[in-house]
């Protein structure tokens, strides 16, 4: 999620909350690693919903319900089973609403929640909350021909050098200058501007997700506040979960991928773990603000506030794919930014 501001409170049912015997009704294990939520868990269920763990992970799936139906109504936390069968409630959704291995409770959607809608379907909604505030939020690994026993003897000297080069923290600012014009290039060109200015190499975009860039993306539909907040920080890792780090190999499970990603035991790698930061999170922001008054106008009604949503063929839809497009293509310019002072601070090491 996002790694700055703090979101509102969910919508929590004022009536009185089932025993936890009585919620588990609701769920069925289908088998050792899948479990479904039947239609009834929460008000107006329109599909199952389905998460996934295993023994380990089983019990803070569970250990969240048993807390929640022990409040007897009070606070507001809504563990991730709930926000799960909520996404289930949202118009125009296919098949079930679902939760990956890393599931926890999360804003609206549960974090590792997914969902499809048709887009066919007149009625069908996008909600930032299933995109999250800290929009394209991602990890990027970058590859070394170096083996750890080559780096060990220097690892300290490494780390303080992408420390020195990498800008982190809440509210830090980026080493590459940028004017207000090149950040609109930015938000339309994705890793394309990263090229054009000598950020990036040409395997960079063949080795990025959507290579880099998502064509839809209009920054005319970016608030001057949002451009305010992403225009200093471009190169910057953030806060939170967010995290340049000096990785190594230490176990291949797939040889045939592996052997395709030039990726073998010892190897040392970088993960770099960040989003699009303050532009992502105030497009967000801007974006629940117009789709509250959207519902009001069309009649949509939903389980949880945090699930504020338009109509996908609706101008406030329309408006947040174009600006989240802004935002995506901010994120991976951003770690191609960082990719870059990587290089550059590996470069200084072993000059």
């Amino acid at each position: 999620m996002a790694d700055e501001g703090a979101p509102a409170a969910p919508t929590v049912p004022s009536g009185p909350r089932r025993s936890y015997a009585e919620e588990m009704t609701f769920i069925k294990q289908l088998d050792s690693v899948r479990y479904e939520i039947a239609p009834g868990f929460v008000p107006d269920m329109r599909v199952p919903g389905k998460f996934f763990v295993n023994e380990e992970l089983k019990h803070l799936m569970f250990d969240e319900v048993a807390q929640y139906s022990e409040a007897k109504g009070v606070g507001g936390f809504l563990p991730a089973m709930k926000q799960i069968a909520n996404v289930s409630q949202l118009p125009g959704i296919v098949g079930c609403a679902m939760a990956m291995p890393d599931v926890h409770s999360g804003y609206g959607f549960p974090i590792g929640g997914v969902a499809a809608f048709d887009m066919d379907d007149p009625e069908a909604v996008v909600s930032p909350g299933g995109v999250g505030f800290d929009i394209n939020c991602g990890v990027r690994l970058l590859r070394t021909n170096l083996r750890i026993e080559d780096v060990r003897p220097m690892q300290e000297e490494i780390t303080q050098s992408l420390f020195d080069h990498i800008p982190v923290g809440v509210g830090s600012k980026g080493v590459i200058p940028m004017t207000e014009q090149e950040l609109l290039e930015v938000m339309e060109m994705g890793i394309d501007w990263s090229l054009a200015n000598g950020y990036a190499w040409a395997e960079d975009k063949e080795h990025c997700e959507e290579y880099g860039r998502m064509l839809n993306a209009d920054p005319t539909k970016v608030s001057k506040r949002a451009r305010k907040r992403g225009l200093p920080q471009l190169g910057t890792l953030g806060a939170g979960n967010h995290y340049a780090e000096l990785q190594w190999v230490t176990e291949i499970h797939d040889e045939f991928a592996a052997s395709k990603m030039g990726l073998f035991v010892g190897q040392v790698v970088i993960m770099i773990h960040s989003g699009s930061r303050g532009l992502g999170h105030q497009i967000a922001t801007d974006s629940l603000i117009e789709m509250e008054r959207a519902m009001e106008r069309d009649g949509i009604r939903i389980n949880d506030r945090q699930l504020a949503c338009a109509r996908i063929s609706s101008p406030e839809g329309q408006d947040y794919l174009a600006a989240m497009a802004c935002a995506a293509n901010f994120a991976w310019v951003n770690r191609q930014a960082m990719t870059y002072l990587a290089r550059q601070a590996f470069a200084k090491a072993f000059k």
